[in-house]
Parts: C-alpha cells; sequence; structure tokens
C-alpha cells in the first residue's frame, strides 16, 4: 500500500514562488529545510485540509530558467468556488490555457509549471 506524499518543483526564485502559491492556490508554508552551506532551500507547501505537499527547491547556484520540456505534466487543483478561483486567476494574469468544454482551465506559476483548476463535481 502506498500513498501519495508530495510532488517537487524546482524554483528560480523561491520567494515569488511562495508569494504565488499562496496569493494564486491558499498554499502555505509548513516546513523549511536550510542547510548550514545555503546551498539549497526546500519549502513544503499544504493546503491545510490533505496531506498532500508541494516540495520547492530552490537550488544557489542555478543560474538558468528550468527546462520543462512540453509542458505534459501537471498537478490538479480543485476550486471550492470555481467562478471566484476564475476570477482571481484572470486578474492575475496566469492563466494559460482553458478548456470551456471539459470545464477546466490551467494556470502557470513563475517558472513556467501547469496547475490545472477543476470544480468542484457534486
Amino acid at each position: 500500500m502506498f500513498r501519495f506524499v508530495h510532488e517537487n518543483y524546482n524554483v528560480k526564485d523561491l520567494d515569488k514562488s511562495l508569494k504565488f502559491y499562496e496569493e494564486a492556490l491558499g498554499l502555505k508554508e509548513v516546513r523549511r529545510i536550510t542547510p548550514e552551506d545555503g546551498s539549497f532551500i526546500i519549502v513544503y507547501l499544504g493546503d491545510g485540509k490533505t496531506d498532500f505537499q508541494l516540495e520547492l527547491t530552490w537550488l544557489r547556484d542555478w543560474d538558468r530558467p528550468y527546462n520543462l520540456g512540453d509542458c505534459e505534466f501537471h498537478l490538479a487543483f480543485r476550486a471550492d468556488d470555481f467562478d471566484a478561483a476564475y476570477a482571481k486567476h484572470k486578474e492575475m494574469g496566469c492563466i494559460c490555457f482553458e478548456n470551456p468544454k471539459m470545464g477546466i482551465y490551467f494556470i502557470t506559476d513563475p517558472d513556467g509549471y501547469w496547475l490545472e483548476v477543476l470544480p468542484t463535481r457534486k
């Protein structure tokens, strides 16, 4: 038996990413790992409702944007208030793809990772 624990995204600007994930999705820092030499910082974000966490890793010596390939992977979030979430993300200018037929859309974070937003299904 296995269970999901976390997903890792490497980020170029940790502060910018932390601000984005809190503003866009309400994720808050749960814990942080910072070695004495400062070579990396790992921050775990949680939604306060589930045990699943998003791990953001910042590497001090990384000097270029991350290569995300064709962005054919993503993390999905279910929104309690889909219309309010959509309006918030539209205002933030982070919606990168919409599929009205399926009733979903995607936002992109500061590093180009795609995040799917789903409505709560009844």
